[in-house]
């Protein structure tokens, strides 16, 4: 099922470039959107529901940064494949999303199979469709630490699929600009864009507030702790996670 809302940009007139961006509603999806229109690009939003635990939350943060930041276009697909599938503690109700361990070097139970292939390859028809020429996914090395379709040499090999499945006349490019930064890179990186992370949601777990000991809520903290800006989300803990 698909769900689009009109363009919320101030003017008809198109930019030189349109990038495609994965909006999920979390900070580092919402800064990448911020980082492609900083270089110009005329913004189309895809945010994709697959039944994780926060799905409304996600949907209603990530419609709010579509608007501030400006979008030709915002496009919604939902899809119960992946929860279907399972075999992750983001989409198994039967699973419980355990407390952060940031020093483990294992793949976390919230890793999705294979996820970001699923919504790239949507990203990418989306980007064809509409004249695209960029992907923006918000992926970065603490993200590719865990989960192996992060990893720079996962976005390295989708380009190659996506040259090879495309019309000739197709140039999309892949673009994860934080690939090589920390949650903290993304963090100082988003207060100088002005992102208002306010409106994102980060927590594996709740709708509200966030639980503040899960994975991803650890990480965002130590990063606003890190660069010396509270975070401005309610969490129902807020633990000092230290320096990265």
């Amino acid at each position: 099922m698909t769900d689009t809302t009109p363009r919320t940009d101030a003017t008809d007139e198109p930019a030189d470039d349109r990038a495609v961006v994965l909006l999920s509603g979390g900070m580092d999806s919402a800064t990448a959107a911020y980082e492609a229109a900083g270089r110009g690009y005329e913004i189309y939003a895809l945010h994709t529901s697959y039944g994780q635990r926060t799905e409304g939350r996600e949907l209603e943060c990530a419609r709010r940064i579509a608007e501030e930041v400006g979008t030709r276009d915002f496009l919604r697909v939902e899809t119960g494949h992946l929860a279907a599938i399972g075999a992750s503690s983001l989409t198994d109700d039967d699973s419980t999303v355990e407390d952060a361990d940031m020093e483990s070097e294992e793949i976390p139970d919230t890793y999705v199979p294979f996820r970001n292939a699923n919504l790239l390859a949507m990203a990418v028809s989306y980007a064809e469709a509409n004249g695209c020429t960029a992907v923006f996914i918000g992926a970065h090395t603490e993200d590719f630490s865990g989960y192996p379709d992060c990893r720079p040499a996962f976005f390295e090999a989708f380009e190659d699929v996506v040259d090879a499945g495309t019309r000739p006349e197709t140039d999309v490019a892949i673009e994860a600009p934080f690939v090589d930064a920390s949650k903290t890179d993304i963090a100082r990186r988003g207060v100088d864009l002005e992102v208002p992370f306010e409106h994102t949601w980060s927590c594996y777990r709740e709708e509200a507030p966030a639980c503040g000991t899960c994975d991803s809520c650890a990480f965002r903290l130590q990063a606003f702790q890190n660069i010396g800006v509270r975070d401005p989300l309610e969490y129902a803990e807020r633990p000092r996670y230290g320096a990265e």
